[in-house]
């Protein structure tokens, strides 16, 4: 079949940062073990952003044309030979992560570790694998899930985010009962907090910088109570930080009438002078979990750590989350989730929607939270 033949597909292309085009491209039928997908949701993420911003995501810079997204769900519109529990008109979640199937950690269960991984919208390979932002694509169909009947696209599209929380809750083994604090409320933290509640933690609070955002987490049931940490000068040394971290501790607990600390706490900023507060913020034997990505190199106050037993872990991505993830998310235990999609656009306005996930602010001063591309 040559290309002149095939059908034209809408695809939101990143040459560099802030160079994001719409083209047409076209669109090939599902190979071997493939299905193809007509994407209807993709939610923007952070490192979305960092791409779109920057044409680099940390160390990952941009060496070719990519499409981003990795939220999303769609409907299957052909199957490759080899497929066998999809048909067309089925709708899915879309796991963006390809994971080989044959090393150590994919045998073990824990394929986010995968060497071979080619995670949709990243640079971190070449050639890289492109994402979801796009009419229809064609994808591994082991990495395509059902969608429960009461699950809409938008709720399947934050099955991936999710996923991320859900691995790290069953990293800290997260049980009902325990006390949880949430560093960090944007979309991620928000998730943090929806997946402690559901699992039945005995309270969930939250800290972040930003006084509305929050109000929001409050007001809509995240978390029972907040502190909003006050503005600062940076800090001009490592001991003048690590004071500070302490202090802001102290300060965040008298509020919370909690000084023990909590048993999970949920690090979600990625920020230096944050995961010091983690450590002092958690209890004595309780774990700290590092799910936020910024600083690259962290000092850490290790013997406030290690002199009470408090358990700092990695988090990354996810592996056999996604249908815990659309069960929860159709069974209506995760109140008011759908209130983190604040604002849509079709797929050719791919661009001012990354212009306005960068401001935080929408023109009429409403707060941004996840950003939903419309494609089909």
């Amino acid at each position: 079949m040559s290309p002149v033949a095939l059908p034209s597909n809408n695809v939101a292309v990143l040459y560099g940062a802030k160079d994001l085009r719409i083209e047409q491209r076209s669109l090939w039928p599902p190979s071997q073990n493939q299905a193809q997908v007509a994407v209807v949701s993709t939610g923007l993420c952070g490192s979305d952003l960092h791409y779109y911003m920057h044409g680099r995501n940390g160390d990952f810079a941009v060496r070719a044309p990519l499409v981003l997204g990795h939220e999303a769900a769609g409907i299957v519109t052909a199957v490759g030979p080899g497929v066998k529990h999809l048909v067309p008109g089925q709708r899915v979640a879309i796991e963006a992560g390809v994971y080989c199937r044959n090393c150590d950690f994919c045998s073990k269960g824990r394929y986010n570790l995968c060497k071979g991984m080619r995670f949709c919208s990243s640079a971190a390979v070449f050639p890289h694998a492109d994402g979801t932002l796009q009419g229809r694509m064609n994808h591994p169909a082991f990495v395509l899930h059902p969608l429960p009947d009461n699950c809409s696209f938008d709720q399947a599209a934050l099955a991936e985010p999710l996923s991320v929380l859900i691995h790290a809750s069953r990293r800290a083994n997260l049980s009902a009962g325990q006390s949880v604090l949430v560093y960090g409320v944007g979309a991620i933290g928000l998730l943090a907090c929806a997946v402690a509640n559901s699992l039945g933690a005995s309270r969930v609070v939250a800290i972040d910088i930003n006084q509305t955002r929050l109000d929001f987490a409050r007001d809509n049931g995240f978390a029972s109570d907040t502190f909003c940490l006050p503005p600062a000068d940076k800090a001009k040394t490592t001991d003048e930080q690590l004071r500070r971290a302490k202090e802001n501790s102290q300060a965040a607990l008298a509020a919370f009438d909690d000084p023990a600390g909590f048993d999970v706490v949920f690090e979600c900023t990625g920020a230096e002078p944050v995961i010091q507060m983690s450590v002092h913020t958690a209890k004595a034997g309780g774990k700290v979990m590092l799910i936020g990505m910024g600083t690259r190199n962290v000092v850490l106050p290790l013997s406030a750590a290690a002199l009470r037993e408090v358990d700092i872990q990695g988090s990354f991505r996810y592996a056999n989350t996604y249908p815990a993830a659309l069960a929860l998310l159709a069974s209506g235990k995760l109140k008011n989730v759908e209130k983190l999609i604040t604002h849509r656009f079709p797929l050719d306005q791919t661009k001012r929607a990354f212009d306005l996930l960068s401001r935080g602010q929408d023109e009429d001063g409403n707060m941004v939270l996840k950003v939903m591309i419309e494609s089909s």
